[in-house]
């Protein structure tokens, strides 16, 4: 059985964890085109060796990052997303006619 370590939950099976894409520098979408926006979101490089990526403990809607080897398909450490991205940056969303909401 394929186990992952979730930073919050501990050793889990990896059917509880749902993948969540390669971890990505923030991108302000203000201040993109949409298709360059299209491309931060929904693709990846697919680099053969180390990634950090983003997963999902699925029964806590918990958030982390796994570094793994996408050659060997193993997990080298698992960390909460805090020890890499300590700013939140709010978007405020826009209405019809312009308010911000």
């Amino acid at each position: 059985m394929k186990q992952l370590l979730c930073p919050l939950n501990g050793l889990r099976n990896i059917s509880e964890f749902l993948y969540g894409g390669e971890v990505h520098e923030p991108s302000d979408p203000r201040n993109s085109s949409a298709s360059d926006w299209a491309e931060h979101v929904f693709f990846d490089k697919n680099p053969a060796g180390l990634v950090l990526e983003w997963w999902c403990h699925r029964p806590t809607s918990y958030w982390f990052i796994a570094e793994r080897n996408t050659i060997t398909d193993e997990v080298l450490r698992t960390l909460p997303s805090s020890e890499i991205f300590s700013d939140r940056v709010e978007f405020s969303a826009q209405i019809d006619g312009g308010a911000r909401v």
